[in-house]
């Protein structure tokens, strides 16, 4: 077994109310920052985890994120790294 870090994004789905980044995006506006269209406000999740591979390791935490650390319903999910620790 080898342990592994897996970093974890986690965004609100598109077309969900998002508060948060709508505040974002405004206060961006109004620093000067007209260029900006959109803001998401998410979660970043690190995993450490024991596996045989970073395969194995990726499964077991996208199975994480189906059951428990996103919601199906108003979140999506990407796994953004697997690295060896």
């Amino acid at each position: 077994m080898n342990r592994y870090r897996i970093a974890v994004h986690i965004t609100p789905r598109r077309g969900i109310l998002d508060p948060q980044g709508k505040t974002v995006a405004e206060a961006l506006h109004s620093l000067g920052f007209p260029a900006v269209r959109d803001v998401h406000v998410g979660r970043h999740i690190v995993v450490e985890l024991d596996a045989g591979d970073p395969k194995a390791a990726e499964q077991s935490t996208r199975e994480m994120c189906e059951k428990l650390l996103a919601n199906p319903v108003t979140e999506d999910f990407e796994i953004a790294s697997v690295e060896a620790s």
